[in-house]
């Protein structure tokens, strides 16, 4: 069991470095609501979507492809990490270059018309994220957690404290949501003094034999992600085109899209456990891919992870209550009956990613580009479908179907070209159960708030106590 001690050991410092930052990032969410219209929210919401999408051109999968090639026997890794870099500086450096000289066009096709300085900052934010994308990979590889919690951990200070004083201190009502680009472009600036000493480090190159082996391993990961984010941002966009004017009384649709992003953000939660997880897995995976027992060993993180998921979505699935009041203005509180499918999606999700190890070992990353190709067809179609009659409702059940097809899809192929013993059964029935235990507990409803509550914390309690019953063997299988 070392290893998946150490495992778990690195991802709770990562934990540190994402979940805490995002949590806290997340508490932001009242001040934000407080501030702006569902329609002002809605259409700040638009903007990072956008950002979230430009996000992985930028970087161009030289994250991935960085872990690859830097593990690989012989390699040096000071070279691997000049030769990532400077791709992602030079694609990250065209890009910034031409929606600046394009931004009044830009500004007018975001709907922000006049707004040529949000779409500057938005460049320069993804400038920055995408320059210190492979400095924040290179302590994952170093095994750095503590390091890579710090720089997170104060950019995310800095982010709230701005936030507090741009929108409770100086707030100006012509500036609006334009103080929460300016405030994630100022904090993000504090990354460029963070990792100095690694970018002076870094000298421009492009290596004739392994440049072009970096760019074919990292161009199909970056279609995996666009085609990802673009599965987890197409419904916000969506709700505008296909939401019936009058689906909701009195509501207009950007409305809704405001509603519908900022109960999003409960969801979220589980995501930041994926994402923690991930950081940690990723060079996990990959520096224990020559161990003849990593099959087992992979199976075994997934299960455990899976385990934990449930606790999760448990957790927060039966506790909406008070959750929503995360969401400060109770204008929100409307839409808190999608966070369950939410959580669940974004479980599925996080299964996927540890599904993915057999494509990023085999080399074989094409076809991590058409499972989320099919993943963004499935969106597409779900909520083409389903927004008319269920609005954002639709969209939650869209998200969970597209993550639950790309998982089993990336099951199914890896199951042909390598096989790691999942326990497919076992899990499928914590999740089942899981489920079924969140959706039961919320048909019955307690008046007393405190009743409820307590109740709650006896059903989590009693499922943490039911798992360990089943789990305590294997929990003492000898160290691997």
């Amino acid at each position: 069991m070392s290893k998946l001690k150490r495992l778990a050991g690195e991802t709770v410092l990562y934990g540190l470095g994402s979940i805490v930052p995002r949590f806290l990032n997340f508490l932001l969410v009242p001040l934000h609501t407080n501030a702006f219209s569902p329609e002002q929210y809605g259409v700040l919401s638009k903007l990072l979507a956008y950002v979230a999408v430009l996000n992985v051109i930028f970087t161009f999968g030289m994250e991935t492809a960085y872990f690859r090639f830097a593990t690989k026997d012989g390699a040096d890794e000071q070279k691997v990490f000049n030769l990532a870099q400077t791709v992602v500086v030079i694609i990250s450096f065209v890009l910034s270059g031409a929606l600046l000289l394009l931004a009044p066009s830009i500004a007018g096709i975001m709907d922000i018309a006049g707004h040529d300085d949000l779409v500057m900052w938005l460049a320069a934010i993804m400038f920055i994220d995408a320059v210190v994308a492979i400095p924040f990979a290179r302590l994952r590889l170093k095994k750095k957690p503590l390091q890579f919690a710090v720089g997170k951990l104060t950019n995310i200070g800095l982010l709230m404290v701005l936030n507090f004083y741009f929108l409770k201190i100086a707030f100006n009502p012509s500036v609006g949501v334009g103080y929460v680009v300016l405030a994630n472009l100022l904090a993000n600036a504090f990354y460029l003094l963070f990792f100095a000493r690694s970018l002076l480090s870094w000298r421009p190159v492009i290596d004739r034999s392994i440049s072009p082996a970096m760019f074919s391993y990292a161009y199909p990961v970056m279609l995996t992600g666009l085609a990802g984010v673009t599965n987890e941002m197409f419904s916000r966009q969506t709700l505008d085109w296909w939401l019936p004017a009058n689906f909701y009384a009195n509501q207009t649709p950007a409305r809704a899209l405001g509603i519908f992003s900022a109960c999003y953000k409960l969801a979220m939660l589980m995501n930041l456990t994926v994402q923690a997880f991930r950081y940690a897995a990723e060079p996990f995976f990959f520096s224990n891919a020559v161990d003849k027992n990593s099959p087992a060993l992979f199976a075994r993180v997934n299960h455990y992870f899976i385990i934990v998921c449930c606790v999760l979505l448990l957790g927060a699935g039966i506790n909406l209550d008070i959750l929503k009041y995360f969401l400060g203005n109770a204008t929100y509180w409307e839409g808190v009956n999608i966070v369950p499918i939410l959580l669940l999606a974004y479980l599925f999700l996080g299964v996927y990613y540890n599904l993915t190890v057999w494509f990023k070992l085999t080399d074989k990353t094409i076809y991590g580009t058409l499972i989320t190709v099919g993943g963004a067809v499935v969106t597409i179609a779900a909520n083409f479908l389903l927004i008319p009659t269920l609005g954002y409702l639709g969209s939650s059940i869209a998200t969970l179907l597209c993550y639950f097809s790309m998982t089993v899809g990336c099951y199914l192929l890896g199951q042909k070209y390598y096989p790691i013993p999942y326990q497919v059964g076992k899990s499928m029935a914590y999740i089942i159960v899981t489920t079924a235990i969140v959706y039961a507990t919320n048909s019955i409803i307690i008046p007393n708030f405190w009743v409820g509550t307590a109740v709650h914390g006896a059903i989590i309690v009693s499922f943490v106590l039911v798992v360990y019953l089943l789990e305590k063997n294997p929990f003492r299988q000898p160290a691997t």
